[in-house]
């Protein structure tokens, strides 16, 4: 008996210490990310500061370079020079996936939901032409060029509706191999990071003083939801035009919504085409599963905002008890801590997370792909936005 007891002491010493170890790795990874955003707020303001004091911009400017650009950058030359030890991994993937979705989340609080209607009710053929056309470019150049018919499903997917989680709701339907799933979220984060970085700067040069047109462009040219709120940041930061962070976010969300109509037709003609063998049954997830559970909470956030805006109007109060400064402050508070903060290190680890060494597995060909179908989405999308933009009020 006290040998048997002896062995529970110890099995429950031996779960102890590993609970302990996993929180200590989560906490770790949260830190790390945390002390990247915060390097990059820093070094951005310092830049700005040097700029001023060489007479380079004039007393009171911003700085001109964004802290979430920093971050990113730094994330990523840490992570591609001296790496990220394994004891941050849990910590910086819980940031990617949980602080971005609580930040996204806490975005609703900027808009009402009339506003998100409409904005997304006139943007859907927008929306529609550019994710036609990332995943028709990416299937054509797949076949072509004769690539893995799952690596070219797994990249039009991600390429035309929303980044990684699109792939990863494509990869148990297609069955594909852990190798070309980490090729194509690596080749989405690539060439989303880029646009990320860049087309914040060519959505002013295109549409400067039109944030609404921005914000329609880096929705619909950026591939993922976490690239389209750093892009977007970084050109509200730049160029002082929050308006761009609010089209841009219910842009993209409303993109993300198509994951449940695309994803099912994408995996039915990959299978019809011959992607599977005979022995192999199609097996599409509930389309209920395909909902992101973020996008429901920035809708519902964007519900509260607009109860709250509506009661202010009728009886003085939001919801009765807040007064119209004290409302205005609790979502303005709410929401900037969710873009600030939240998807400052949620941004930090993407940059972390981003390793560029999976593209020497699979060759260079789905790379080129990727280029391809990234480059026609952005084109697509500036030339209708440039043409029909116009239309969209908010």
């Amino acid at each position: 008996m006290k040998a048997i007891n002896t062995a529970k002491v110890k099995t429950n010493d031996s779960t102890n210490a590993q609970k302990d170890s996993q929180m200590i790795g989560m906490l770790s990874g949260l830190a790390i990310c945390l002390a990247v955003m915060m390097a990059g707020i820093f070094v951005a303001d310092w830049i700005g500061k040097l700029l001023i004091g060489l007479h380079i911009l004039p007393p009171g400017s911003a700085s001109p370079v964004s802290g979430i650009f920093v971050a990113i950058l730094l994330g990523i030359l840490i992570r591609n020079t001296v790496g990220l030890h394994t004891v941050f991994t849990q910590g910086v993937s819980f940031s990617v996936k949980y602080a971005l979705r609580a930040g996204i989340i806490l975005l609703g609080l900027r808009l009402s939901l009339v506003q998100a209607l409409k904005l997304g009710a006139w943007g859907l053929p927008l929306i529609v032409a550019c994710i036609s056309c990332g995943l028709i470019v990416t299937l054509y150049f797949t076949r072509k060029m004769n690539q893995s018919k799952r690596l070219g499903t797994l990249i039009a997917c991600g390429t035309g509706i929303c980044g990684v989680t699109a792939i990863m709701a494509t990869s148990p339907v297609v069955k594909a191999k852990d190798d070309e799933i980490s090729y194509a979220i690596a080749n989405i984060t690539m060439f989303g990071l880029i646009g990320m970085l860049f087309y914040p700067y060519a959505a002013h040069f295109f549409f400067a003083d039109e944030p609404i047109k921005a914000g329609l462009f880096l929705g619909t040219a950026i591939h993922d939801t976490a690239q389209v709120a750093g892009s977007a940041l970084i050109y509200s930061q730049m160029f002082n035009m929050e308006k761009a962070v609010d089209v841009a976010t219910i842009t993209k969300l409303t993109r993300n919504l198509f994951i449940i109509a695309v994803i099912p037709l994408i995996s039915y003609l990959f299978f019809k085409n011959g992607g599977g063998t005979e022995d192999e049954k199609v097996n599409i997830p509930k389309w209920y599963k395909l909902i992101p559970l973020f996008v429901v909470g920035f809708l519902l956030m964007a519900l509260i905002r607009t109860a709250g805006d509506f009661t202010t109007d009728q009886s003085g109060q939001a919801f009765g008890f807040f007064s119209p400064a004290g409302w205005e402050a609790f979502y303005t508070q709410a929401s900037s801590f969710g873009s600030t903060y939240l998807l400052g290190m949620a941004m930090a680890g993407v940059g972390l997370s981003t390793n560029f060494h999976i593209f020497k597995g699979l060759g260079f060909k789905p790379f080129i792909i990727g280029f391809i179908a990234a480059v026609s989405v952005g084109a697509v999308s500036l030339i209708l936005v440039s043409l029909f933009g116009g239309l969209i009020s908010v």
